[in-house]
């Protein structure tokens, strides 16, 4: 299984909206990405490691799939809808990680 990352770093200057993130977005591109999407998942950044200091991401969107080409698959046909939604909730410019899920 691999998982697929996105993430929003934090900055000050920068806003979020996270209703319609989890409202509009989420609920579009599992619409999109359909049996291939076997799980997903949204993190809130709330604080850095240490007293006072700010998340590193503002949020991070995860999505679940059997394998990259699973993923490749799926996505790749929808990339510039997806990717188009991306200025109705945010200006900050995400990156995205794919990673080997072992635990």
């Amino acid at each position: 299984m691999i998982k697929v990352s996105v993430l929003y770093p934090y900055a000050e200057d920068m806003s979020f909206d996270m209703d319609y993130y989890l409202g509009s977005h989420m609920p579009m591109v599992a619409e999109r990405l359909g049996d291939a999407l076997k799980d997903s998942s949204v993190d809130q950044g709330v604080a850095g490691g240490g007293p006072g200091q700010p998340p590193p991401f503002a949020a991070v969107g995860h999505l679940v799939f059997e394998s990259v080409e699973a993923f490749q698959t799926a996505f790749a046909p929808h990339t510039a809808e997806i990717m188009g939604d991306v200025p109705n909730y945010t200006a900050i410019t995400p990156t995205m990680q794919i990673s080997e899920i072992r635990l």
